[in-house]
């Protein structure tokens, strides 16, 4: 948690996580354009191609549920959305029209509106002379990116609800194990867009707020003072439990928070600074914070924060890239290549679906990911000036 406003932003054409196939039919052409189908049903997100060429392409999504249903059309990580339509109910359809670039997605739907969907499906746009020079100009290219951020935020914060009320419910029960579990995986979810509280108010410090951060006569709420009850061996000499009343108490105020930023969320509108600033503000976040050692005092999972803070910027840096390239490609190259880079460290520290505790980190891999995240930072720092000025 840092004093600063920052907003990210998510559309880009690049890569794609092999999941489960697609229904291989060819799309069809309609008035220049591929149409393909989606079937959203209870248990499965079928769609009609697996493969269509760079242009145009429209989706239209129908609802075989008996639950309201949305289609996402995701990048190569999962996390950055390319487009959605989302409020499908049952047996109705509705249209998802995008124009893409060639490259690898993902495909998934999300009946009930809830978690984080299902059948993630590859999906792949071959290359194609006709849409080599596509009729988009810079403001429609920034205004795509607007709403793609704020679906991109509404949908990590409706998951950060769902795994809080999880959290929530076996920390205030008492099961230590499972909320101890639920932790790192669910915050992962606000690190990737943590600062967009600080356009708030004091919602982020009620969330978010370090022992070491707080102000006399402050009454300390959020994640950071149920971590220290979850791992007391890493409390100070004489930490007492707190009874079952203060966790009660933390319990209700962590999710009335969680919820009332869900609620804020919904109504985001964004601006290409506040976009661009963002990336650079999350890799502070890694920089003051999660390289240190210093965000997670107690349960050390710094390194899931560091890669959602990291998440959250390359979804930022994702949606502007095309516009990067075309005012600074050497720029470009750079950002690719630092933040490949700083992945390549931190997959390095992967241990199972997790990473290796800051505390098991030798000082020679702590100033590794230091200097690399350093050598992100300078290029990075440049990207407002280049597309904004």
């Amino acid at each position: 948690m840092r004093s600063r406003l920052l907003l990210l932003t998510a559309v880009s054409a690049v890569g794609l996580l092999s999941l489960t196939g697609c229904v291989a039919n060819a799309p069809t052409k309609d008035a220049g354009h591929a149409a393909l189908t989606v079937d959203s049903s209870a248990d499965a997100c079928t769609v009609s191609a697996a493969e269509v060429p760079a242009g145009n392409a429209r989706f239209t999504v129908t609802n075989s549920g008996d639950q309201v249903t949305e289609f996402y059309l995701l990048g190569e990580d999962g996390l950055r959305i390319v487009g959605e339509v989302e409020n499908i109910g049952p047996g109705l359809s509705r249209d998802l029209v995008v124009q893409l670039a060639a490259g690898n997605y993902l495909t998934a739907c999300k009946p009930g509106m809830v978690g984080d969907g299902i059948g993630k499906t590859a999906f792949t746009v071959t290359k194609s002379d006709a849409a080599a020079a596509p009729d988009i100009d810079l403001a429609a290219q920034i205004d795509t990116a607007n709403v793609n951020y704020a679906s991109y935020v509404k949908d990590q914060v409706a998951q950060l609800v769902t795994g809080t009320d999880a959290f929530a419910a076996a920390y205030v029960a008492g099961d230590d194990d499972t909320a101890r579990s639920l932790y790192a995986g669910t915050r992962a979810h606000w690190e990737r867009v943590e600062t967009i509280a600080e356009s708030f108010g004091d919602l982020d410090p009620k969330l978010d707020l370090r022992e070491a951060d707080l102000e006399e006569g402050q009454e300390w709420t959020g994640w950071h003072a149920i971590e220290k009850d979850l791992w007391p061996a890493d409390a100070e000499a004489g930490f007492v439990a707190y009874p079952a009343e203060k966790r009660a108490h933390l319990t209700e105020l962590l999710l009335a928070d969680t919820a009332t930023l869900n609620t804020k969320v919904q109504d985001l509108t964004f601006t290409l600074a506040q976009q661009t600033n963002g990336a650079i503000g999350l890799l502070d976040e890694v920089a003051t914070g999660k390289v240190t050692g210093e965000e997670e005092a107690w349960s050390h999972t710094d390194l899931w924060d560091f890669q959602a803070n990291v998440d959250g910027a390359k979804v930022l840096y994702a949606g502007v890239r095309d516009m990067v390239i075309e005012k600074d490609q050497k720029l470009a190259d750079t950002l690719d290549t630092e933040f490949a880079s700083l992945q390549t460290l931190l997959d390095a520290q992967r241990v199972g679906d997790g990473f290796t505790l800051y505390t098991e980190l030798s000082p020679a891999e702590i100033k590794a990911l230091s200097d690399q995240v350093n050598a992100l930072g300078e290029p990075l720092n440049q990207l407002t000036a280049t597309l904004v000025l």
